[in-house]
């Protein structure tokens, strides 16, 4: 609890912008994106940033036979099933050939590829969430595979950015959009951060169990937390809300096992909102990372807007204190 402590008064006495100098905040350490809903991430050197989030992230997502997406909460065998796209996919310009494919395996399953170019039917009622909508389905191979997987009628689908729209929440980010991911396009997290939670766990967790877009080092504790206006490669990033934290922090992202309470027991002790949001409702919810937009991700295309690993993170604007961050 005395680290705890220590960590929180840190966190409150601010250190949440650049350093002497304009030095930058942060270092952008990794950069990982999620082609499928809620199955593991990929890392990748650089990303592009498009009108959702980062090129490729949650552009998939796995339905069941209602069109209801599925997660982690009840299928956390979806943490095995790995993903590969060709590395050129990240390249600012890329566009997929008639040989492209999004490669995907999982245990004791053979290997399936899904044409990255191929021509699709239309599946409707598909849901996320609050969202419903229509989605490509990538057709009875892949849903062969998935429903063998998962032992359950399964399909999987892609986002029809084309003609579907899934606003960010107005309350927040008012004018963005995203595909398939919960809630926002970007999630920004701190080495430090993970530092700091795993000298508090009897067991280490990995990053991968808080499922961050941005993985940065070089700044203290929890000092995403107050960033509210930041530039990686001159692209804006504003902070718009805390990221509150559902139970799949606690499962085991290398077996796909839940593992209990941990670590979101020992979170409550000084990442609930009782501790760092006392003057707010929701006193129970534990926050990891902060969720971001990027301004530029809604004009018109235009060259560089790319994040690179090894990019500085210049923080221009904070939130005076985490109490005051919205969430």
């Amino acid at each position: 609890m005395e680290k705890a402590a220590s960590f929180l008064s840190s966190l409150l006495g601010g250190g949440g912008g650049d350093g002497p100098a304009g030095e930058p905040a942060a270092t952008v350490a990794s950069i990982l994106v999620y082609p499928i809903k809620s199955c593991r991430g990929v890392s990748v050197p650089q990303a592009p940033v498009t009108s959702t989030g980062f090129r490729w992230d949650r552009q998939w997502v796995v339905v069941n036979a209602k069109g209801r997406a599925l997660t982690q909460r009840v299928e956390p065998r979806m943490a095995l099933v790995e993903t590969e796209l060709p590395p050129a996919a990240f390249d600012e310009d890329w566009q997929p050939t008639p040989d492209s494919c999004l490669v995907i395996r999982a245990p004791w399953m053979d290997t399936l590829k899904v044409p990255l170019a191929a021509e699709h039917a239309t599946l409707d009622d598909v849901s996320v969430w609050e969202w419903s909508g229509s989605a490509y389905d990538e057709g009875p191979e892949a849903a062969e595979w998935l429903s063998a997987y998962f032992g359950k009628p399964s399909r999987l689908v892609r986002f029809k950015g084309e003609s579907e729209i899934r606003p960010t929440n107005p309350e927040y980010a008012q004018g963005y959009k995203i595909a398939f991911t919960d809630c926002f396009p970007f999630l920004i997290a701190s080495q430090g951060s993970l530092d700091a939670l795993n000298e508090l766990l009897k067991e280490p967790v990995p990053i991968n169990r808080f499922r961050p877009n941005i993985l940065v080092d070089g700044c203290h504790p929890y000092a995403e937390d107050l960033w509210k206006t930041m530039k990686i490669n001159k692209l804006t990033f504003d902070g718009v809300k805390l990221c509150d934290r559902c139970k799949v922090p606690t499962i085991n992202q290398e077996n796909g096992i839940p593992g209990g309470t941990e670590p979101t027991e020992t979170m409550l002790t000084f990442r609930s909102g009782e501790v760092i949001r006392p003057s707010h409702k929701n006193k129970q919810k534990v926050y990891f990372g902060q969720n971001l937009v990027c301004k530029e991700s809604v004009s018109a295309k235009g060259k560089g807007r790319i994040v690179k690993v090894g990019d500085p993170v210049h923080v221009l604007q904070t939130y005076p204190s985490s109490d005051e961050v919205p969430a």
